[in-house]
């Protein structure tokens, strides 16, 4: 067996992928500080667990990303044409030990998970800990049935959040969930690009993904959807008083989003070429988004902007 080394171990979880896990939790934090800033009576955040969830998901996500290239890879979906960078398809590593580096990556999330429990002491984690775990064993399993766009809404925004929320302040804050719309569409824009390009290679291998079902003009339609929407929604929320004003400043890399929305019909044009990169684009949307309204919480919190009153 050829030996690794740790930037190749690295670049086999697809680091470029990680703010799409990530920014869900740092946004959720952002949230609940500027909350407790704000709102008489909001329970103060515990930063130190919020840095483990965050690191903890992160990881969670590399065995995710591991382990979904190994089924893909066994399934047949990866081919030198669509795929030639993935470590499986360029042959630098081994089946048996890919699979084995993502049920380590595995076991490490979930050691995680349960020193989290066990500090938080509250069983409402276990039971988003289990369902994101099993999310992400099974994620495979989902995408081949069309259901890999629910998957990425649940496991990347919902749960993240949620879960964000029990281990900071010892219970889910519903009004955190604002953020599910806009980070969630953003996040499975990810997912949903990279299935549309790939839609004659997944055809071949036998798989059903969302992107192949709807067909590509309503692929590309729901693309646009996913990267332009969150602003609209962020708009929504600022007037509704569900953010702070200052969270209109991502509207500062709606130009990029624009941009992107437009590349995606080259996918009708052009086919998969047009949007070779897309996903990666995508994730650095969601990266810049994120990093955006994390800025405008910390911000309004910090000078004490609460949300507007409007009605």
């Amino acid at each position: 067996m050829a030996k690794h080394s740790l930037k190749e171990w690295y670049l086999a979880t697809r680091p470029w992928s990680f703010p799409a896990s990530a920014m869900p939790v740092a946004s959720t934090i952002a949230y609940l500080y500027w909350a407790s800033q704000i709102f008489e009576g909001a329970p103060k955040i515990n930063l130190l667990l919020g840095l483990m969830a965050l690191v903890g998901i992160v990881v969670f996500h590399a065995a995710g990303n591991v382990l979904s290239d190994y089924n893909d890879h066994r399934k047949g979906v990866d081919t030198p044409e669509n795929a030639m960078m993935l470590p499986l398809v360029n042959g630098s590593f081994k089946d048996k030990e890919f699979k084995a580096y993502g049920i380590a990556l595995l076991m490490v999330a979930c050691a995680l998970g349960v020193a989290m429990l066990l500090l938080t002491k509250n069983i409402q984690l276990l039971y988003v800990g289990l369902a994101g775990g099993l999310l992400t064993v099974l994620y495979s399993f989902f995408k081949y049935r069309s259901l890999g766009d629910v998957v990425i809404l649940l496991n990347y925004a919902v749960l993240p959040i949620m879960g964000t929320s029990i281990v900071t302040i010892g219970a889910i804050d519903w009004s955190a969930m604002v953020l599910v719309v806009p980070l969630g569409l953003i996040t499975d824009s990810i997912l949903h690009i990279n299935n549309s390009r790939d839609t004659v290679s997944d055809r071949a291998a036998g798989i059903h993904t969302f992107a192949m079902r709807i067909g590509p003009k309503a692929s590309v339609a729901l693309y646009k959807a996913e990267v332009l929407l969150p602003f609209v929604w962020v708009a929504a929320a600022v007037v509704a008083g569900w953010l702070p004003a200052l969270s209109l400043i991502v509207i500062l890399v709606g130009g990029v989003a624009l941009g992107m929305a437009r590349q995606s019909s080259k996918l009708l044009s052009e086919g998969a070429a047009g949007v070779a990169t897309l996903d990666q684009q995508s994730a650095a949307l969601q990266a810049k988004f994120s990093v955006l309204m994390i800025v405008s919480l910390v911000v309004s919190a910090l000078v004490g902007w609460g949300p507007l009153n409007i009605f």
